[in-house]
């Protein structure tokens, strides 16, 4: 059944709303996966628009409006994810997912007499402001369609999607199955898992156990890593409004290709490595800790899973290593362990990660975020500007700004192709790559895979090589605890959280008393010395204020031990005046009993 209403008259523009009846399928219930969790935590907490996720798919030739909503019928009876809701009482999360038989969603058509001159881009945006509105989990159609038609010809579908149900590896099954039920092509029966396949499995003792391990993987990183890759003078603030920057490169995919020959290493691999080499380099870090999104379909059953499998893995590469090579035969298995160890609750993650966290004394930042989605049935996401160049015919090094996005990230970078172009779509926070250094980073990873095809490169050498320099961070940063700190910014910023009292803060070796800190860690760290005036004041007092104001400020790392003294000190040298005051409390603060 179709019924079709009128919805408004745009110039030149028929709008109308179809209504599309769906039966078929098997009703079923069950319990939320791991992966729907965790995006639906973040449905929950984030605007829409963040969340949301979106695509254009291109109609061919000669495609009818019946045939295109016929197709997106057959995709809603054939994919449970799509008739999935959630059912949950006000103010809770839902625990509990419910596949329906039979169903409706609505299409809205737009038939124009004439298309804008730049149709693909027009068809980008519609489905770019579709992602504002909200998704009820409890009763919506998680995709939001829009058929871009000329003279009643589609042309393009523009949707956004609920990432409670999909993600861009879902939507990227979707748009192939699509296109392949409008060839008149019949799809094969599905074998991937289904959203309550996955449950299933995720409740058996080997999933509980997996997700286990998966904490321990995070746990271990987050204990020991940077606690940001961005901790430099200028990184500031908990989301960033960054423009998009795309690299298109014949260049880049004929470099990736040769190294990939010469080294015996998969092309994505090599480019993981380039790009967290280069990251490296810039940040000056001794790791790269990135998130790696989508990984979770290396298993054979998840690859065509339309379902929501994007829990971030999380890599660890330590690159102090002394050459290129060298750092490749490393990320291949650092990325397989971060993959799997990449399917989590992410209650239980998230309580690790605020426990883990309040006992170190920072603050995990998902700072950098690594999205190679080249490998998918897509030709061109939707998260590239419009492009009608052939690939084949690209250019040798272009590089196009884009609209600007709120991130929670300081480096998203997506990676749509690597042959025969080397397409990136990069959105870096302004304030630490202002557009000349954005745009001479990613030429930059382009000379390091040049170099790296025609042999081994020192890493020593980046700067010569890449032309990108290390960040300038002044003789106050010190490196703690594995990060890189500000002890005078950490002790600004606890003064502030104690109200104006003064903090002196300076960095020993001394080792923390009677093995107060998490595994006895005996490295050198931060003590804080306050100086109370009198005011009731404890150690975990400090403490708690201190991680309070954290959020946001990569370059504070909390003291191992706050010293609590009544007066500070009048001397001069006032770093030993302090060390000589009369103590009246003294701990690492941790303790949450305060």
């Amino acid at each position: 059944m179709v019924s079709e209403q009128a919805t408004s008259g745009l110039e030149n523009t028929r709008a109308r709303t179809v209504t599309v009846a769906y039966a078929g399928g098997e009703e079923r219930r069950g319990p939320v996966t791991m992966g729907q969790a965790n995006m639906i935590r973040c449905i929950l907490r984030d605007e829409p628009a963040l969340i949301n996720i979106h695509d254009v798919w291109p109609a061919p030739a000669g495609t009818r409006l019946e045939a295109a909503v016929d197709a997106l019928r057959a995709l809603a009876v054939r994919h449970e994810a799509l008739r999935t809701t959630f059912p949950h009482p006000p103010g809770s999360a839902p625990r509990e997912q419910v596949v329906s038989a039979a169903g409706t969603f609505t299409v809205t058509v737009l038939d124009h007499d004439e298309l804008p001159a730049e149709p693909a881009g027009y068809a980008e945006a519609l489905a770019r402001e579709a992602r504002h509105g909200r998704f009820h989990l409890d009763r919506d159609f998680p995709l939001r369609v829009s058929l871009v038609a000329l003279d009643g010809a589609p042309v393009f579908v523009a949707l956004a999607a609920s990432h409670a149900v999909t993600d861009v590896s879902a939507l990227a099954v979707l748009k192939e199955e699509w296109l392949a039920l409008l060839s008149g092509e019949e799809l094969p029966p599905l074998t991937a898992f289904t959203p309550l396949d996955l449950a299933a499995e995720e409740a058996t003792p080997t999933g509980v156990r997996k997700s286990a391990a998966s904490l321990g993987h995070w746990e271990r990183i987050i204990r020991t890593g940077p606690q940001a890759m961005f901790a430099e003078p200028g990184a500031e603030g908990t989301e960033v409004r960054a423009p998009q920057l795309t690299l298109r490169s014949r260049r880049g995919a004929r470099a990736l290709a040769l190294v990939a020959e010469r080294t015996g290493g998969l092309p994505q691999t090599v480019l993981l490595t380039a790009w967290c080499a280069l990251l490296a380099h810039r940040t000056g870090q001794a790791a790269c800790v990135a998130a790696v999104p989508t990984s979770n379909r290396y298993e054979p059953r998840l690859a065509r899973s339309v379902n929501t499998l994007a829990q971030d893995a999380l890599l660890t590469l330590d690159v102090r290593v002394p050459s290129f090579d060298v750092l490749l035969s490393k990320t291949w298995g650092a990325a397989l362990n971060a993959y799997r160890h990449s399917r989590f609750d992410a209650v239980s993650l998230w309580e690790m990660i605020g426990r883990t966290t309040f006992e170190r004394g920072s603050v995990f930042a998902r700072d950098i975020v690594f999205n190679d989605v080249s490998t998918l049935p897509t030709a061109l996401p939707s998260t590239l500007p419009s492009d009608r160049t052939p690939s084949a015919t690209g250019p040798d090094l272009e590089l196009g700004w884009g609209e600007e996005q709120v991130l929670p990230t300081r480096v998203l970078t997506f990676v749509h192709e690597t042959d025969p172009l080397l397409r990136l779509g990069v959105w870096a926070d302004p304030a630490l790559f202002p557009r000349e250094q954005a745009e001479g980073f990613l030429v930059g990873l382009v000379r390091l895979l040049e170099a790296a095809a025609a042999g081994d490169v020192p890493l020593d050498a980046l700067t010569e090589v890449t032309g990108v320099r290390p960040v300038e961070r002044g003789p106050e940063w010190e490196r703690v605890d594995g990060s890189w700190v500000s002890p005078p910014a950490v002790a600004e910023a606890l003064s502030r959280a104690l109200d104006g009292l003064p903090v002196h803060v300076h960095l020993t070796a001394d080792p923390p008393r009677d093995g107060e800190l998490p595994d006895g860690d005996a490295e050198a760290g931060l003590t804080a010395y306050i100086a109370s005036g009198g005011a009731a004041l404890t150690p975990a007092g400090a403490h708690a204020a201190l991680m309070d104001a954290l959020p946001g400020r990569p370059g504070l790392l909390a003291p191992r031990r706050y010293v609590i003294v009544q007066d500070a000190p009048a001397e001069a040298d006032r770093s030993g005046a302090w060390l000589r005051q009369q103590i009246l409390s003294e701990g690492t603060g941790r303790d949450r009993r305060m």
